[in-house]
């Protein structure tokens, strides 16, 4: 039998993981995420004043571009407590460009609010978000924000949510007026009416009867819910066919129920920059989003086996961790976020890098705050933090206790649209600027460094023009480095259209050495839909160890994988092709690990420049979505026709419409002064990279015309 201490461990660290709330906040840009959160933060203790977005004092958007431009570009985390709940919160972007900081969070997350403005309600970011919320099952609550705003409509966004997101959101509050007359809100599971005293910016709060004139409406909306959630709660339904009286207890277990197993989503709403609505907000994390024993535990695989192990958070198993942030700090060095998801780990203990195998100590583990940070003395199951000391880790490692060969999915990127030439200003620039772009690729996966083969210059390429404007900006300000900066140019992809055969041979002597092999390939276009999530070529060996022994393969099928990176037509990377080894020769004296790989290359190289190939070029297209007064649309979409836009749909939006279109990137540059001219600044827009496609035969000529430059 288990000892009675045994049952108190357990006991207590089921206590602490129940009352962990590991969240996210996720919107469209000006939203209010930022904004909310400081009045978490506030309400919370952690702050005793509010800072504001714009008024750039904002503790959540710590960075200096932050603080200037009122947006959220890095995903910043930090820690508070409200009802005996530790709550980690992390405010992530909602600028389509800086998307990626956005999947890496809600990969660690266990649940999540979206916040939604009470005028623009559903917006294109919103979407992109809210899916990419679904990619990881994260439950989540809807926060409808801005209810004070001129154009506030409670109902409308309701609906755009329902009708754009998900038909299993309901509201459990409805609001008190709108706009000017924004009073408060209405709790319909408990049937109050919740004020709140802006004299003590909405500290005090209390809770009264509910207005007459409201309380039909109120009923109303608390009947939708009941019977929506009656579809998941055996005891509710019950009471409800009887018609009997159903209790705060009972609805609020079903709501945390339905929320929990994504068959609800609970709407509420309020005003964050008026104070009134954000602590009913906190009840809501503690209430019904899921500790890290309420969701389903991670499936990693056994590294040498493959076989699938399921990751439980028990504090006394092996450590397992994923790492979902790099940020270099100025003060402190390498910041390595993670989320534990099994054992405990302590300050100063040695982990293991399931990536490379490598060992990496931890010098501090650091509780952050936004840009403060709290040493602590350890971490367990379900904590997420930052380590101190590991050098050699990336965004997506596994870290483990040493020889626990476990690992957990790694996150995919989307590829890079756009690129600009960097050069040092000066020769005492140049190791300071080689040094200080190695160290942004390690904090941002979707920031890329790279040689022209061509012409020899430093690219650097990104997610859109906001993106490397902010890294070219940290370059000089954080970095103390001064380059001179090209124009932006689109980075295009090569494919190939039909089959070939690439053979390739290396047959010669080096260093007074034999060197021999020989590599027969057949290369095949593949369609994007033949490739798995983030993954570019496949390689296939259909030879026998016969033909070309087994220890040359690792590297046959390397070198062919990085012989993809310089394509024919212009040296961009090639993608969607199958390279098969079909055949080869090799010699017992001779033969070697690198002729394998020269051979190899050649043999790459010789079939995609074969005119049976038929190289082409592929573009980066981007989803536009433009929302414009409805008197300008035919001008918005003359130019999208215009620029090769593809018309997806109109579809109309709070008294404006809505253009969704797929458009070439080599268009847009420019696109915020063209759309504010053909609409007098009444319009917006955003985009965002969803494919590479093959360029018309006209505009690839110019390609090659310009970069060849005959």
């Amino acid at each position: 039998m288990p000892k009675e201490s045994d049952s108190s461990a357990i006991r207590n660290q089921e206590n602490i993981l129940a009352s962990i709330r590991n969240i996210g906040i996720m919107a469209h840009i000006d939203a209010g995420k930022t904004t909310t959160t400081e009045r978490m933060l506030f309400y919370t203790g952690i702050i005793h004043r509010m800072g504001e977005v714009h008024d750039g004092n904002a503790v959540m958007d710590w960075m200096a571009q932050e603080k200037e431009r009122g947006i959220t570009i890095t995903s910043a985390v930090t820690t508070c407590f409200w009802k005996k709940k530790q709550i980690n919160i992390i405010d992530t972007p909602g600028h389509v460009d800086f998307t990626a900081e956005v999947e890496r969070s809600l990969r660690v997350l266990d649940g999540a609010i979206g916040i939604f403005c009470a005028v623009g309600g559903v917006e294109p970011q919103s979407e992109t978000v809210w899916l990419q919320a679904d990619k990881y099952n994260v439950p989540r609550l809807a926060f409808i924000n801005k209810m004070d705003r001129s154009g506030a409509d409670f109902d409308h966004v309701v609906d755009m949510i329902q009708d754009r997101l998900t038909k299993n959101a309901k509201p459990i509050q409805i609001p008190i007026g709108k706009e000017d007359n924004f009073e408060g809100v209405i709790d319909l599971v408990d049937m109050q009416a919740c004020f709140f005293d802006q004299a003590t910016m909405g500290v005090n709060y209390s809770f009264k009867p509910i207005p007459d004139k409201y309380l039909e409406q109120a009923q109303e909306y608390r009947d939708q819910l009941i019977e929506h959630l009656s579809e998941f709660d055996d005891i509710l339904m019950l009471r409800y066919l009887e018609e009997e009286e159903i209790n705060k207890e009972l609805l609020l277990a079903a709501i945390r129920k339905a929320t929990r197993h994504h068959q609800f989503v609970p709407i509420m709403c309020g005003s964050s920059l008026k104070n009134t609505g954000v602590q009913l907000l906190l009840d809501a994390i503690a209430d019904y989003l899921p500790s890290p024993l309420d969701v389903p535990h991670p499936i990693g695989h056994h590294k040498k086996t493959g076989q699938e192990v399921e990751v439980i958070p028990d504090f006394s198993s092996q450590f397992s961790a994923y790492a979902f942030k790099i940020q270099i700090d100025k003060y402190v060095g390498k910041l390595v976020y993670i989320r534990v998801y099994s054992g405990t780990v302590k300050r100063s203990s040695t982990i293991e890098n399931q990536r490379n195998l490598k060992k990496e100590r931890i010098s501090r583990i650091l509780q952050i705050h936004s840009n403060k940070k709290k040493d602590i003395a350890e971490l367990h199951a379900g904590d997420i933090a930052a380590l101190v000391g590991p050098k050699d880790i990336r965004t997506g490692d596994t870290l483990t206790t040493i020889n626990y060969r476990l690992l957990l999915a790694e996150l995919s990127f989307p590829d890079s649209v756009i690129a600009v030439a960097i050069e040092p200003k000066t020769k005492a620039d140049k190791d300071l600027l080689e040094e200080s772009l190695h160290k942004l690729t390690e904090e941002d996966p979707t920031f890329k460094v790279y040689q022209h083969k061509e012409t020899g210059q430093t690219l650097i390429s990104g997610m859109g023009e906001l993106h490397l404007e902010i890294i070219i900006d940290r370059l000089k300000r954080e970095f103390g480095v001064h380059a001179n900066v090209g124009n932006p140019q689109v980075t295009y992809k090569e494919t190939i259209g039909h089959a070939v055969i690439g053979n390739g041979e290396f047959i010669r002597e080096m260093n007074g050495k034999g060197q021999y092999a020989v590599v027969k390939l057949k290369i095949t276009p593949l369609k994007l839909e033949d490739l798995a999530n983030g993954q570019k070529n496949i390689f296939v060996n259909s030879i026998s160890s016969d033909v070309i022994p087994e220890i040359y393969w690792k590297a046959i099928e390397e070198s062919a994988i990085n012989a993809c990176l310089d394509g024919p037509m212009i040296s961009s990377p090639v993608e969607r092709i199958k390279i098969e080894l079909i055949d080869g020769k090799f010699n017992e004296v001779d033969s070697s690990e690198t002729a394998f790989s020269i051979a190899t290359s050649i043999a790459v190289s010789n079939g995609l420049r074969s005119a049976n190939a038929k190289a082409t070029i592929m573009e980066p297209i981007m989803l536009v979505n433009v929302i414009t007064p409805t008197d300008f649309v035919g001008e918005v979409i003359g130019d999208i026709n215009s620029k090769r836009g593809r018309i997806e749909h109109i579809r109309p939006q709070n008294q404006k419409q809505e253009v969704t279109a797929e458009v070439p990137m080599s268009e847009l540059f420019g696109y915020s002064t063209t759309l504010r001219s053909l609409t007098q600044g009444r319009a917006v827009y955003t985009m965002e990279y969803i494919k590479h496609e093959k360029v018309p035969a006209s505009i690839q000529e110019k390609i090659l015309k310009r970069v060849r430059g005959y």
